[in-house]
């Protein structure tokens, strides 16, 4: 039998199995899970792949946990028995989600080994890093992180305050000399981040890297060639890519903001699958959940379901039929 450690799970597409309230299988008479519940699993569970020079095999689409920053305690649980249903195994947080990783510490306590666990120090100096690194460990309950990243390192001032001695890098090379995190990466936003990163990545060899990936920001000529440089430039160094934004239909400008994303996202089910489905059918990079919880089921069941790449018609009709603006200008 498979431990859940959860009292249930429920599965999409009408079929819905009764499990013991121990959170194990139940198996049939010749001691197997039943072929519909194998198979029920079997469609939701998400794709996995080595994330870079890790070891670890993360879903290729890991939970972003800005969703969790002004969420309570249940409505964080309910999100967990989402990720769960699809077999998310990577959790990405961060010191300035919020309470991201208050609300994710009695999860960790539940399935300390089910999650490899990131977070992120927006400090940009030595003592503000480690200072941050340690208040995460505390705040989520935890001796050690897989990955701490350098949040939003874009700023030409702050990557050069992070990067030099005495900065935020130095904390993490520390942290991880004291068993405290075991990998470093860096993370940004913008047009201009690809071409950070790819300055980062002659300064340090991160570990991983995550940056914007869309239909609408590859529309972009200069950043598209800048984010191609950093994909081959980590695709020979083992790096992890992860990307963001995958949903994002465009700016809200003034209009009301009906989700908690700071962009507007997509919001019928079949522009979700059209967007994420685009990511995924590029080999090798991974898609962060939106910052939304209420997106996030949907999110998970387009990926759970992808085959191949829209076409380039359906991506330019989507496009225009939304009037898609690219975030950042």
């Amino acid at each position: 039998m498979r431990l859940l450690n959860r009292r249930r799970l429920i599965f999409d597409r009408n079929k819905i199995h009764a499990i013991s309230g121990t959170g194990h299988y139940t198996p049939n008479s010749n001691g197997q899970i039943p072929t519909d519940v194998s198979l029920a699993m079997e469609e939701t569970m998400i794709a996995k792949q080595l994330f870079g020079r890790t070891g670890h095999e993360s879903t290729r689409t890991i939970f972003g946990g800005a969703a969790l920053s002004k969420v309570t305690q249940d409505e964080a649980d309910q999100t967990l028995e989402v990720l769960l249903r699809y077999g998310i195994n990577h959790i990405d947080v961060a010191a300035g989600y919020g309470d991201a990783e208050l609300r994710i510490a009695p999860w960790l306590r539940e399935h300390s080994e089910q999650f490899f666990l990131a977070t992120k120090t927006g400090g940009r100096t030595y003592d503000d890093a480690k200072r941050q690194i340690h208040l995460s460990l505390e705040r989520m309950g935890v001796e050690r992180v897989d990955l701490i990243q350098l949040h939003s390192l874009a700023d030409p001032i702050e990557w050069d305050t992070a990067l030099s001695p005495k900065g935020a890098l130095d904390a993490c090379v520390e942290a991880r000399e004291q068993g405290l995190v075991r990998f470093i990466g860096v993370t940004g936003h913008g047009t201009q981040i690809a071409a950070t990163h790819l300055r980062s990545l002659e300064r340090f060899d991160f570990d991983t890297v995550l940056l914007p990936y869309s239909y609408i920001m590859m529309q972009d000529p200069h950043y598209a060639a800048a984010f191609e440089r950093v994909i081959a430039v980590c695709a020979e160094r083992n790096v992890a890519v992860q990307t963001i934004k995958s949903i994002a239909r465009r700016p809200w400008w003034g209009r009301e903001r009906t989700r908690a994303t700071w962009y507007e996202p997509f919001e019928d089910q079949r522009d979700i699958d059209a967007a994420v489905h685009w990511v995924l059918a590029r080999p090798g990079i991974f898609l962060a959940s939106p910052g939304d919880i209420h997106l996030i089921p949907k999110v998970l069941d387009a990926a759970s379901r992808f085959g191949s790449a829209p076409s380039d018609e359906k991506m330019r009709e989507q496009s225009a039929r939304l009037e898609m603006l690219p975030l950042f200008v």
